[in-house]
């Protein structure tokens, strides 16, 4: 199910509600009394984001529709669903919890895989233009097999999932660290020529990375992450294994990180402990302080209290 809660649209609706944000696009559908779409923007960061929710049979653009619209580089974050990215005769597949770069000045056309979910963060073209020099910008998957690349991934996560703090100075902050790391990325995946052939090294960062996007749901567990993966709930298992790990251990330990970060932040003082806890997929208070003593070695109160008198 997508995450967004946005209300299908029409076909025409949603098809002029993606042009006006993101520029003049195209789409083929078959039977129109099937579509199911949505669009919904906002802003986090600094930057613009625009939820895309679709089952359309492709999305396509060319560059001549688009010789007037290349303000925007997108980073396209996959949150349900695949879908294949295609430009200058490249193809990317991205899964749930992967994220691709797309130059607005070429042709591309995105081709789902029955119903998607998307956010498209935009930034600045002639930033990444800067950034990159005199090479071309390119068109590439974001792995996570850099520290650019989890950089990257970590700050994107954040802005999908939850709002951050805004000033104008931070706002710009966040945009130009985004844009900063891709060179980095970019170089480091050019001296790796199968790193987009390399799906099993990869998707346990996947399955990772839709995990930290989706903390927040109570259904975020082994059957869930099998069908998002189209894989079984025992292949599933055995990925974790390989890597030392459990799917609700490890699930656990990022929400009860999440709380943490969350308890020592002054920012959220006149939050409660089960608030907090609630919010990040926790629905027993109990169960949750006794989890978050065995991880932090101390109550969340406790922790609480010594982080802020730290902070003060």
């Amino acid at each position: 199910m997508p995450t967004t809660n946005a209300i299908s649209m029409s076909l025409d609706a949603w098809l002029g509600a993606v042009r006006q944000t993101c520029g003049h696009f195209d789409c083929i559908t078959g039977d129109r009394r099937s579509f199911q779409g949505s669009i919904a923007n906002r802003s986090n960061g600094g930057i613009d984001i625009a939820n895309i929710v679709t089952n359309v049979e492709k999305i396509t653009s060319s560059s001549a529709q688009r010789r007037n619209e290349d303000r925007h580089c997108f980073l396209v974050v996959q949150k349900q669903g695949h879908a294949t990215l295609i430009q200058n005769s490249t193809h990317i597949t991205l899964r749930p919890g992967e994220m691709a770069l797309m130059d607005s000045i070429s042709a591309w056309d995105i081709v789902p895989h029955g119903l998607i979910e998307h956010d498209s963060l935009h930034l600045s073209r002639s930033d990444v233009v800067r950034r990159f020099g005199n090479m071309t910008i390119p068109f590439m998957k974001v792995t996570g097999d850099c520290a650019s690349s989890q950089i990257l991934q970590l700050v994107v996560n954040r802005m999908v999932t939850e709002a951050l703090p805004s000033t104008d100075e931070r706002e710009r902050g966040i945009s130009d660290s985004l844009v900063a790391l891709l060179p980095a990325i970019h170089q480091h995946q050019a001296l790796t020529p199968s790193f987009l052939d390399e799906a099993d090294g990869t998707l346990f960062t996947c399955v990772q990375q839709f995990i930290d996007q989706h903390l927040h749901e109570e259904d975020i567990g082994p059957e869930r992450l099998a069908s998002v993966f189209h894989m079984s709930v025992r292949q599933l298992y055995r990925l974790f294994e390989q890597h030392e790990e459990t799917v609700c251990r490890y699930v656990q330990r990022r929400r009860l990180a999440r709380c943490a970060e969350e308890l020592a932040s002054p920012t959220l003082m006149k939050r409660s402990i089960t608030q907090i806890a609630y919010k990040w997929g926790f629905t027993d208070s109990a169960h949750f302080s006794r989890s978050f003593k065995r991880e932090f070695a101390s109550s969340p109160r406790e922790y609480r209290r010594s982080r802020l008198e730290y902070a003060a």
